[in-house]
């Protein structure tokens, strides 16, 4: 498919230059783009009602690149030298959101068409400039980023060169500026300008390079690739709230095993799961298993259009850190429900520093990760309280993730899968095996400490009724 895109677009192959100023035109007989065809028309609206206004507009980005790569845009942007203001101004149905880049968000029902102004590289140093639009701390990052400036100037400042692709849908054409088509012919993630400067501005571009590649199954470039593993520990620099955005587009776009594979090739899993990746240092074979067949079962639900929630992903992310956690304050005398309890606060309040899970789903991880301790203890009535309680199917599933894994629970989500299914009659002989059972076991030990009373009251001395 990809290989006769490319004969389409009748470019020839060659090798990476630098980033150029002006870019390279593909007319429509070099491409396979149409704005009638699988482009939103809310889309092609917003760009024609600008351009008539007197301004430049593109549709820009992963829009294009994925119409040119035959994927379906997620969304679609537009990008523009008219000034959020000025977009605000020529659409009643627009609002300006954002403090670090600002941005219009152009509402057609459910449909939002994100509208950015052209920015520019804004000089380090130049004070005026970077107290009134833009800001980097000490170490380079880009706290803001509202500098203003041309189309080229745009393209230039872009992270990947498959995204700096512009795509005039009045004349069907596309600009290229940074040979953004031939890096996707060649299947390539590439950072434009220098790989370390970049990721210095911005660390968050280490995962967006991850998520990339493993979404497109591109190759991420050898320079592109060579600084992170150095530059991983500048994640922790990042705001927890946003890392919790980025982890959900890595985990939840149905590409989330090859993503975790290339977190932990490039040691970005570590700056963002710490206490899972001691757990994956200590006990690899199960942690990695887990995690990894987690992953697997999330990208299945998604391709099948099964909904799925983070709450269950950051249980099997986090779950490998758990129970050494249990263990110690078991072994301080601590039982084990109390002690799950106290353990899963700890490693969530810990998690929660580094990435910002919102309580709606820390709450459920927790409940979770409560019902492994619960679902053993299914004799008399518990077995249909449990049944009954709202976090059962997400507990029961997540207990078989653990069997998957290696747990040893003896047959228990066997049981619990026969349970489900079985008849009133059917469930009320089970119980009455497991109670039969647990008598067995219970008197064996009463008999053991019976015995050991025996041998100690035949050496004492008889007590008489006279006495």
């Amino acid at each position: 498919m990809l290989k006769k895109l490319f004969q389409t677009l009748r470019l020839p192959l060659r090798r990476a230059r630098p980033p150029r100023t002006t870019p390279e035109v593909l007319t429509s007989r070099q491409h396979p783009l149409r704005r009638g065809q699988r482009i939103s028309r809310h889309a092609v609206s917003v760009v024609e009602r600008l351009q008539q206004a007197g301004y430049q507009a593109y549709l820009v980005g992963g829009c294009v690149r994925d119409l040119l790569l035959d994927l379906e845009p997620k969304d679609f942007d537009v990008a523009t030298n008219a000034t959020p203001e000025q977009v605000r101004a020529e659409f009643r149905n627009a609002r300006v959101i954002g403090r670090r880049f600002k941005l219009v968000h152009v509402h057609f029902g459910r449909e939002i068409i994100e509208v950015a102004t052209f920015r520019a590289q804004h000089p380090q140093g130049d004070e005026e400039v970077d107290s009134a639009q833009a800001a980097r701390n000490e170490s380079g990052r880009i706290l803001r980023d509202n500098v203003y400036g041309t189309l080229e100037d745009d393209a230039q400042r872009r992270d990947f060169t498959i995204n700096a692709l512009y795509f005039d849908v009045t004349a069907e054409r596309i600009l290229d500026y940074a040979r953004g088509v031939h890096d996707i012919r060649n299947r390539l993630i590439r950072l434009i300008g220098d790989p370390e400067q970049r990721y210095l501005e911005d660390p968050v571009r280490m995962l967006r390079a991850v998520r990339f590649a493993a979404k497109l199954g591109f190759e991420i470039e050898k320079h592109t690739a060579a600084p992170i593993p150095k530059l991983a520990p500048m994640l922790r620099e990042i705001p927890p709230a946003r890392l919790f955005d980025e982890v959900l587009k890595l985990f939840l776009s149905g590409y989330a095993e090859r993503t975790y594979q290339l977190l932990l090739q490039y040691d970005l899993f570590a700056p963002l799961f710490p206490a899972s990746a001691a757990a994956l240092e200590q006990n690899p074979e199960y942690t990695h298993r887990l995690i990894r067949q987690a992953l697997i079962n999330t990208d299945e639900r998604i391709r099948l259009g099964k909904p799925v929630t983070p709450a269950f992903l950051f249980a099997a992310l986090l779950w490998p850190a758990l129970p050494a956690r249990v263990a110690r304050l078991q072994e301080r005398g601590m039982p084990p429900i109390p002690a799950l309890q106290e353990a899963a606060h700890e490693l969530i309040s810990e998690q929660c520093q580094r990435i910002a899970v919102p309580k709606r789903f820390t709450i459920p991880i927790r409940e979770i990760w409560d019902m492994q301790e619960r679902l053993p203890r299914r004799t008399g009535k518990r077995a249909d309280l449990l049944l009954e309680s709202p976090r059962f199917r997400a507990g029961y599933d997540f207990l078989l993730l653990r069997e998957s894994a290696g747990d040893d629970t003896g047959g228990l989500g066997a049981w619990w899968t026969v349970y489900q299914e079985a008849s009133d009659s059917v469930r009320r002989q089970m119980i009455r095996e497991l109670s039969s059972k647990d008598a067995g076991e219970g008197g064996q030990r009463k008999r053991r400490r019976g015995g050991r009373r025996r041998r100690g009251s035949n050496a004492a001395t008889p007590v008489s009724d006279d006495q």
